[in-house]
């Protein structure tokens, strides 16, 4: 009859195992991490250039196409890589499920609402600076 002692701590460790997910997570990072090493020194350069015309200037600098694309392009990329990052930090540091749970769901809302305003700001100067 086996003892306790010769018994494998398997079972308190089932489920919180690996979730095959970090590969993915790591490379879908750095996709977004590399994308920003391009978009965001062309967005401060040209939000910077952009302000000093004024609210006029800026506004038929966004209505251009390919400003207005690479701008849409930015915000997606940072709040992608935001929501990504804030999620690892989440899984790490909150270990009551339900807590973590919460946090996560509010984590990628908040992604996607903080994208869609600046998607939504930047189609409608794009779409009715011309008007």
């Amino acid at each position: 009859m086996p003892s306790a002692e010769f018994q494998t701590p398997t079972k308190t460790t089932r489920g919180l195992g690996s979730a095959k997910e970090g590969t993915g997570h790591y490379i879908r990072q750095r996709v977004t991490a590399i994308a920003l090493l391009f978009l965001v020194p062309w967005f401060l350069f040209s939000v910077i250039h952009a302000c000093k015309a004024g609210f006029a200037g800026a506004s038929l600098w966004v209505a251009q196409p390919l400003n207005a694309v690479l701008l849409i392009l930015t915000f997606g990329a940072a709040f992608y890589h935001m929501r990504l990052g804030m999620q690892v930090v989440i899984e790490d540091y909150i270990n009551k499920t339900s807590t973590r749970f919460a946090l996560l769901l509010l984590n990628t809302f908040a992604a996607i609402a903080a994208f869609a305003a600046a998607a939504l700001s930047v189609m409608k100067i794009w779409f009715t600076a011309g008007l």
